[in-house]
């Protein structure tokens, strides 16, 4: 009966040995370019334009894959559009920054130099306006009094 026990323990754990494997990659993520890949990797968003001298720097885990995945893509919007809403979330952010008794400073730590007045180009407008909806959503917050939605 003895060996019977071990047989079966034995067995046991060399089945539990032999299945154990490591994690296999999606199949949706092999068809991915390279380029989305290391976008997903990265918690790092960086817009510059050196002919304007500006440069943002978003670091905010998931935010990548959320532009990538759930985001409108380019073009949906247009850039006024983006260029309107982003003048009021940015004008709404920095009235937060400069209230940490009242709102999170967690949250809001540094204003946003965003002025009317100058061209940032569809890509800036675009990625500035996509963190905003993605940060309203992440962190249930409501930006100047609009329904962040996809």
């Amino acid at each position: 009966m003895k060996k019977v026990i071990y047989i079966l323990l034995f067995s046991s754990v060399s089945l539990f040995i032999f299945n154990c494997n490591t994690a296999k990659p999606i199949t949706s993520e092999k068809n991915k370019s390279e380029k989305e890949l290391a976008a997903i990797v990265s918690d790092t968003v960086t817009i510059a334009n050196e002919e304007l001298e500006y440069e943002i720097i978003i670091i905010e885990p998931g935010f990548n894959t959320w532009l990538l995945t759930t985001a409108r893509p380019e073009g949906f919007y247009s850039q006024q559009y983006l260029e309107n809403r982003n003048l009021i979330y940015v004008l709404e952010w920095n009235q937060r920054v400069l209230q940490p008794q009242r709102f999170d400073p967690n949250l809001y730590e540094l204003q946003i130099n965003y002025q009317p007045g100058i061209d940032y180009g569809y890509e800036v407008n675009y990625k500035l306006f996509n963190y905003f909806i993605y940060f309203q959503l992440t962190y249930n917050q409501r930006l100047a009094g609009f329904i962040p939605r996809i």
